[in-house]
């Protein structure tokens, strides 16, 4: 059981207008797993709808307190890219006992040249392969929570060795 658990960002495909709102999406993470017609047991809940950039610290603790009361030992999390990485390294140090995997997109996931399917897939996949720790799956690459930052210049992810 992978038990996915979403938190707003660009790969829902809510377009964030300015701070008090957001344009409503078409799209769900359910709408991608179905057109993939994928073939194993999982959970959606939502956790909030929110800009990254707008996630504070008790967002973040309420996250965790959802992957704790989860009984399952893999999760995925839906994320906006901007604080993914704050997000991760808060959830790593944590020491879960858990497959995390926090997984977004760059291109808003309503939009046609999405990358939102893939990395959700690439995300999915990495998950049921990895060992209990804290990863972000993005443009498939994984990178483990204590080594990864995001360029802003490029818009991707990169270790920080």
């Amino acid at each position: 059981m992978i038990h996915i658990l979403t938190t707003g960002g660009t790969i829902e495909g809510l377009d964030y207008e300015d701070d008090r709102g957001i344009t409503k999406s078409n799209v769900t993470i359910k709408d991608f797993l179905e057109s993939a017609n994928v073939d194993f047991n999982y959970t959606i809940e939502s956790v909030f709808k929110k800009d990254s950039r707008a996630i504070n610290e008790n967002d973040i603790k309420l996250l965790v307190r959802k992957i704790s009361e989860s009984k399952a030992t893999k999760i995925l999390i839906t994320h906006g890219t901007l604080t993914m990485e704050d997000t991760a390294k808060y959830i790593g140090k944590l020491n879960l006992n858990k497959t995390i995997v926090l997984v977004g997109s760059f291109i808003l996931g309503s939009s046609a040249d999405t990358d939102a399917p893939f990395n959700l897939g690439y995300a999915i996949s990495s998950l049921q392969l990895l060992k209990p720790d804290v990863y972000i799956a993005m443009n498939g690459q994984i990178f483990l929570w204590n080594n990864v930052s995001k360029n802003l210049e490029t818009n991707k992810f990169e270790r920080t060795e």
